[in-house]
């Protein structure tokens, strides 16, 4: 009678899909990011076999630094210049940019363009997990970008498997490559669902090393959460070389791009488009765009100016200052971090005797962009005490906030 020894039970772990987070046995609430019913379980497992053969048949060599062969750092420029404007110049060869948005905004409009521009220097290999290939004709046929040349060289592919897209994209060579979504592509050393945390990771983590080793440029499009990150494991962020979050306000035509990591440019460089029926187009003046609609002589409006990355902008600080009639007073903010408005509001109270204990305050910054810079806290203060105390804002001083700080006062 011989002998059979016992299978080995695979290994599992629950990882929360919304932050990375794992623990050996299922939690109702994530203790990472606080999230409920987000654990799944998923096999133990990092890179595949393959990544680690490959890794493992890779040389490595150590050398001094004064050794290392410059890299070839020509940028290849799209044409759309608040595109290149962004990414630092144009698009770094071998550099992997994540790009990222709410549904809808215009993350797979912007890669189409975009590998429509950048065809003309090679093909282009646009991948799709989401959409069919008509599908994609549709939109390149509303874009204006299904004829001519352009047309031959940007190529499609509806493909979900790794392993797939890999062998299709060394059998065409494109000088730019695109995948949309990162969280659609699966690969099958791996058990879990595709754009589980384990998948996400293994595929990202695979497409990059792709791209460095053949000096591939390549374009991602993430999905993200309602807070406003991307899904799935932090860590995507930190494996790409550039990350791009598409925000905009759904009520207005135009959308603004915002670089929030670039290891070869500026972060926090923002490019603004206006969406409209052939496409996004670029808009070179966004601070006229944005006070298209201001009202003139009106409380609570005011216009400041602030810097996006090494863009000057002018836009406008919207405040509604109400009586309440609850026991505690709201405080509503748009565009800017509500601590830092409650923090405002309670220097009107305590230096300048503004009574807004008692009265709920909002505060929107108009057009959708979001305010960091400290030097627009001048401008909420002085919105919120123009609302309280109904007057307007003189805006003789072509429209902007030039006062000082105890003009408030004079209000």
């Amino acid at each position: 009678m011989c002998y059979i020894p016992p299978v080995p039970k695979a290994r599992t772990v629950f990882a929360c899909q919304a932050c990375g987070f794992q623990s050996p046995r299922w939690l109702g609430r994530c203790p990472d990011c606080q999230g409920w019913d987000t654990l799944v379980e998923e096999p133990v497992g990092t890179f595949s076999d393959a990544g680690r053969h490959s890794a493992a048949e890779r040389p490595s060599v150590v050398q001094p630094i004064a050794a290392v062969a410059a890299a070839n750092t020509d940028r290849k420029r799209s044409g759309i210049g608040e595109l290149d404007r962004v990414l630092g110049g144009g698009v770094v060869p071998g550099s992997v940019i994540l790009i990222g948005g709410d549904p809808g905004i215009g993350k797979s409009t912007l890669v189409l363009q975009a590998l429509a521009a950048l065809s003309r220097e090679g093909p282009t290999l646009y991948v799709s997990g989401e959409e069919s290939p008509q599908q994609i004709r549709m939109r390149a046929e509303r874009l204006g970008i299904n004829d001519g040349p352009v047309g031959e060289r940007l190529l499609v592919l509806a493909e979900t498997a790794l392993e797939r897209v890999i062998a299709h994209t060394k059998k065409v060579s494109p000088s730019i490559l695109a995948i949309d979504s990162i969280q659609t592509v699966f690969t099958d050393h791996l058990g879990s669902a595709p754009g589980s945390i384990g998948q996400v990771r293994e595929c990202a983590g695979q497409i990059v090393v792709h791209s460095k080793a053949n000096n591939l440029a390549t374009f991602l499009v993430g999905h993200v959460t309602k807070e406003g990150s991307f899904a799935g494991p932090r860590v995507l962020e930190h494996m790409v070389d550039t990350v791009l979050y598409f925000e905009g306000d759904r009520g207005h035509s135009f959308r603004i791009l915002r670089a929030v990591k670039n290891r070869f440019g500026a972060t926090n460089e923002i490019g603004v488009f206006a969406m409209r029926g052939d496409g996004l187009q670029p808009v070179s003046n966004p601070s006229e765009l944005f006070l298209a609609e201001r009202p003139v002589e009106v409380p609570g409006s005011v216009v400041v100016a602030t810097i996006e990355g090494t863009r000057p902008i002018l836009v406008e600080v919207q405040a509604l200052v109400s009586p309440t009639s609850l026991g505690t007073a709201r405080r509503t903010t748009l565009g800017i971090d509500s601590n830092r408005v409650a923090l405002l509001i309670a220097v009107l109270e305590k230096k300048m005797g503004l009574q807004l204990f008692g009265h709920d305050t909002f505060v929107n910054v108009a057009g959708g962009i979001r305010l960091t810079e400290p030097a627009t806290d001048l401008a909420v203060l002085t919105a919120v005490a123009s609302s309280f105390l109904d007057r307007p804002i003189d805006g003789s001083a072509g429209q902007t906030c030039h006062v000082d700080f105890c003009s408030i006062c004079a209000l």
